[in-house]
């Protein structure tokens, strides 16, 4: 089923989470309000009347990092623009995801529409074009930094534009000319500036991060209503989850993490059965006793990411910037990716975490000594090994998160003979995230399928009603495990169920926003 398009216009105003996630989800389309217009032509008139008066400006008419002292004959500017762009082509590695691309190509509108870069408005209304007709530009993953901007990897979204390299269509790769000709366009000329504009900026971290963000939120919503369905598995208490506790502490993830599982839980009848004098349990393992301090403080971590990203995302990032108000063209280093870098990193300890909590419980799940359940969760155990290695398979990737959860950020490696001497690394920090939630999306799956295996052995005991509603959409992709079977296609079920958002939408207005009220 083909997502609906989104249409929206770019101008000053910032652009909203909530876009920017339609935007990696589907098609857009774009129209430039008229300030955004008027700003990028005052801009573009700003070059124009330095290059008139012979003034030499870094950017406009020198050459590039170390070779900023290099001055450019006006008869050689077009071409300089051009060889700047298929000289940083230097990206490698898997192409990015047409969503990612896509968002790349939003985020870089909105930044030149702000008319401090200088670009000639036939340049933005070609990506504009792109984004309408589906051309997605071949971006390779590899090969930033993270400062001076993005360089590798949009360079190859300029040369795209001027007719170079490779688009995706509908699925199909076409050379960058029969793609430009299907969009209805023709392979650019880039004036003074332009390619240094298109080339420089965080564009290409910040919609790996967004895109990492969007998956985070998804995870970490499943793993809130795994973690109420494992509770009320192991015959759980709620008590942890009462709002006195909380407010004494007053953290707000953690207020609103607890208000979430408490609410998801009321009215289940598996756990009105084991209230009173006769319940033998006193208190819970930290998996479940404390998810709202472990969950609460990953919300938290996640809001500060995503306030930071939207941030970046309506931001200009290259360099030099155009003040046309004055005529000044300024060096900067907007550039620089830190806050991206430092972002992605925090979203990758999240995930981690949600993985490492989440692993947790189901290993209590499949210990009869600890659940009370049947061991690995399957009848005639030894015969069978029911839930036993999809376990070993969770315990394997939370490892395998770990390590890729090392920070990003704290690396550096100077470049252009150190005229670039310290850089933020956000670009692969950011790109590990699809990665990262993959296998946070796959030990969340197992829970769930594992959760939703003690709640059989509990019937015809109920829980609640979102989680029934949950139980439902689980048995529609994976049935319940009376014997051993090939567990793979239900574990695939299980990761893209979490991934693409499903176990949210049975919990709706119960989970927590990852934005912070009034944020």
């Amino acid at each position: 089923m083909k997502s609906p398009v989104t249409r929206f216009q770019v101008g000053t105003q910032p652009l909203p989470l909530s876009l920017l996630r339609a935007c990696w989800e589907g098609p857009v389309e774009i129209a430039l309000s008229p300030e955004a217009s008027a700003a990028i032509e005052a801009s573009e008139q700003a070059v124009r009347d330095i290059i008139e008066a012979g003034a030499t400006v870094y950017g406009i008419n020198t050459g590039f990092g170390l070779l900023a002292n290099t001055s450019i004959a006006k008869a050689d500017l077009a071409r300089l623009q051009r060889n700047l762009v298929l000289s940083h082509a230097c990206g490698v590695g898997p192409l990015l995801p047409d969503a990612v691309v896509r968002l790349i190509m939003v985020l870089k509108v909105a930044s030149l529409a702000r008319g401090a870069s200088g670009v000639n408005s036939d340049t933005i209304d070609a990506l504009v074009a792109l984004l309408k007709t589906e051309v997605y530009p071949c971006i390779p993953g590899k090969g930033s930094v993270g400062a001076s901007g993005d360089l590798a990897p949009l360079a190859h979204l300029a040369a795209a534009l001027i007719g170079v390299g490779e688009c995706r269509v509908g699925g199909e790769t076409l050379t960058a000319e029969a793609a430009l000709a299907r969009a209805g366009i023709k392979p650019l000329t880039l004036g003074p500036k332009e390619g240094l504009a298109l080339l420089n900026g965080t564009q290409a971290s910040c919609a790996m991060a967004l895109a990492g963000l969007f998956m985070t939120e998804n995870v970490f919503a499943a793993a809130i209503a795994a973690g109420v369905l494992s509770t009320d598995a192991v015959l759980g208490s709620d008590t942890p989850f009462d709002a006195r506790i909380h407010a004494l502490r007053g953290q707000p993830g953690q207020i609103d993490v607890a208000a979430a599982l408490l609410a998801l839980h009321r009215g289940s009848a598996i756990h009105a059965s084991h209230q009173g004098p006769d319940c033998k349990k006193v208190q819970d393992p930290y998996s479940f006793r404390c998810q709202p301090q472990v969950m609460g403080a990953v919300l938290d971590v996640i809001r500060h990411a995503a306030r930071t990203l939207e941030i970046e995302a309506s931001g200009v990032t290259d360099n030099p910037l155009v003040f046309s108000d004055t005529g000044e063209v300024l060096s900067g280093g907007n550039f620089h990716a830190e806050p991206v870098a430092f972002a992605a990193d925090m979203l990758a300890m999240a995930l981690c975490e949600i993985g490492n909590i989440s692993e947790r419980r189901t290993a209590i799940l499949v210990d009869p000594k600890m659940s009370g359940l049947p061991a690995f969760l399957v009848k005639e155990s030894g015969l069978n090994s029911g839930f036993m290695i999809a376990q070993v398979t969770s315990a394997a990737l939370v490892a395998e998160n770990r390590m890729l959860a090392h920070p990003a950020v704290v690396d550096t490696v100077p470049t252009s003979a150190n005229q670039e001497d310290h850089v933020s690394m956000a670009a692969h920090g950011a790109r590990r995230l699809a990665e990262m939630a993959s296998n946070a999306a796959t030990v969340v799956g197992i829970e769930l399928l594992a959760a939703a295996q003690g709640i059989e052995f509990l019937r015809p005991l109920t829980s609640s009603e979102p989680m029934e509603r949950l139980m439902a959409a689980v048995r529609k992709g994976a049935r319940p495990y009376d014997q051993d079977r090939y567990f793979a296609p239900d574990l695939a079920f299980a990761t893209d169920f979490v991934l693409c958002g499903s176990a949210r939408d049975y919990a709706e207005g119960l989970l927590p926003s990852t934005r912070q009220v009034g944020a």
